[in-house]
């Protein structure tokens, strides 16, 4: 008996749902791989995304790093003798930038994890993203603080690789990044993850479909 309900079991059709689920897990083929990364691209843009925006209190818990902008190609030494001019004009020390968050900056293709933080909390060292008037968030390290009458404060930036500030009005000029341009902090990087994300971006790009 149990052998007959086995065969009874195996010959019976799958229900759509059961169909879909052996698709999507059990099969190899190009098409199921497709539809996989593509619904878990979705779920982490609608689901998991928002759900961290709430937790972490901005509206981009997490941005993968596209440019080379903030990262350290040489020795800290190396880097330092050839920045160290640049930093001195917003009195930052050698001993100063050993004390910042993420002294070594990080690569393209890294995945950052943003914070919410008030701006009066924000402090020369700290990273942020902010817009500046391109298509993508800037994610620049703070050189000075300017605080108004009013209390309004408004950051300077600068990209840690840079050789000095992107000055380019009205567009993005980082000596005048008001604080409500701010999204949020940088807190945590996942190195390389973020290839995934600009490498599946791009593949959706070359086939027609816009993306942000």
């Amino acid at each position: 008996m149990v052998a007959k309900r086995g065969r009874e079991g195996a010959g019976r059709e799958k229900t759509p749902l059961e169909r879909i689920w052996h698709f999507l897990w059990y099969e190899d083929s190009v098409a199921s791989w497709v539809v996989s990364i593509l619904i878990a691209f979705l779920l982490i843009k609608f689901v998991l995304y928002p759900v961290l925006g709430v937790v972490l209190g901005t509206q981009f818990p997490v941005v993968a790093v596209i440019s080379d902008s903030m990262e350290h190609d040489q020795s800290f030494d190396a880097w330092w003798a050839r920045q160290e001019d640049l930093y001195l004009q917003f009195n930052i020390t050698r001993s100063d930038f050993k004390e910042f968050p993420m002294q070594s900056g990080f690569d393209k293709g890294d995945i950052i994890f943003l914070l919410g933080t008030k701006p009066e909390r924000l402090e020369q060292g700290d990273i942020i993203v902010f817009s500046g008037g391109k298509e993508y968030p800037i994610i620049h390290r703070i050189v000075s603080v300017d605080v108004a009458a009013n209390g309004a404060r408004r950051f300077q930036t600068k990209g840690d690789h840079n050789l000095g500030q992107i000055v380019n009005p009205p567009l993005l000029d980082e000596r005048n990044v008001p604080e409500s341009t701010v999204i949020g902090r940088a807190v945590l990087r996942v190195p390389y993850l973020g290839w995934v994300k600009i490498g599946f971006v791009n593949l959706l790009r070359s086939i027609g479909i816009a993306v942000s």
